[in-house]
């Protein structure tokens, strides 16, 4: 009797066990479901673009994104996300030198002007990123291969393309941090100009065929004038430049400080057109000439790349020039 009442209890405390961990086991699973679902919320959270051509609904954070401008390609490596596919760099083979190690293994989608619809295609994007101004005819066939994001202009407000691209790609407080540092950046460095940025700066590009004279709505220009730089009258007006400028007009090119630069493809025009003109004599008359106050730069740095990493790298020879004394 002792032994049969000792076995009914060790029954009854298995069975209770089972019951436990089995009621156990299906909170754990439940629990497990729960985060699986909250995990799957998580990377399918969908969130909406307005853009320069309508509002366009992105299904998750993109993880292949292929990029149609230059400046929009320094802004995507700036927020930490290497596109599949880019258009070439205006000068390079196929990347700006600044760039071009971070740009190992990104495939070439044609130019600015023409990428090839083909290639962004084959390479199964889930977000494009345009520009109205350049790609505006192709918006249709691009929304057809992927969601698509464009800004409406290539003016000198590189910031606002900027903003808009961290968006696309849903990294917009790491894009406020981007431009928190340059902003903090550009203060740091006028105090630091002080007196100096009361010199009036001129610029001036040489291109194949065309000379122009750069006013402020322009990459460098919208970059001198948050620093606080004056500059001469004829180029303190906000539009972009002067074009196709004879020469009766260099001696609108003096400043207190000239900065120029040539748009070099290869084939060695701009550079022969840019030794011409340097070496008039109207152009040696001029007064920055001739106090030594003028220096060439690079063209993509202070021109054709037109994104954040140009920017902080126009910086620099700011620095250069007026803090450094080179």
């Amino acid at each position: 009797m002792i032994n049969f009442f000792k076995h009914s209890k060790l029954l009854f405390f298995t069975a209770l066990l089972f019951v436990v961990v089995l009621s156990g086991c299906g909170n754990k699973a439940e629990t497990s479901k729960e985060d699986s679902t909250s995990d799957k919320a998580s990377s399918t959270e969908s969130y909406t673009v307005e853009h320069a051509m309508e509002s366009t609904e992105i299904k998750k954070t993109p993880e292949r994104v292929v990029i149609l401008t230059n400046e929009g390609t320094e802004a995507l490596l700036a927020l930490g996300v290497k596109p599949v596919g880019a258009v070439e760099s205006w000068t390079g083979d196929p990347w700006y030198d600044h760039i071009k190690a971070d740009m190992e293994g990104v495939t070439s989608v044609g130019t600015e002007g023409e990428p090839s619809l083909e290639t962004i295609a084959s390479l199964k994007p889930d977000l494009i990123i345009g520009n109205k101004m350049r790609h505006e005819k192709i918006y249709e066939q691009l929304k057809s291969i992927a969601p698509t994001v464009f800004a409406e202009d290539l003016r000198g407000d590189w910031k606002k393309n900027f903003e808009l691209y961290a968006k696309a790609v849903n990294k917009e407080e790491e894009g406020k941090k981007v431009i928190g540092d340059f902003d903090n950046r550009i203060a740091d460095l006028k105090s630091k100009l002080g007196d100096q940025l009361q010199k009036e700066i001129s610029m001036v590009r040489f291109m194949a065929g065309d000379v122009r004279i750069y006013h402020k709505d322009t990459f460098s220009g919208v970059i001198l004038d948050q620093l606080g730089f004056a500059r001469p009258e004829s180029q303190n007006v906000d539009d972009f430049a002067e074009k196709n400028v004879t020469k009766e007009r260099i001696p609108a090119m003096d400043g207190d400080m000239i900065f120029y630069f040539s748009y070099e493809t290869g084939d060695g025009e701009a550079s022969k057109l840019e030794e011409e003109w340097v070496n008039d004599p109207l152009f040696k008359n001029l007064s920055a000439v001739k106090e030594g106050n003028i220096h060439k730069v690079s063209d993509e740095i202070w021109n054709t790349a037109g994104g954040v990493k140009a920017a902080n790298l126009m910086l620099d020879d700011i620095e250069k020039f007026f803090l450094e004394g080179k």
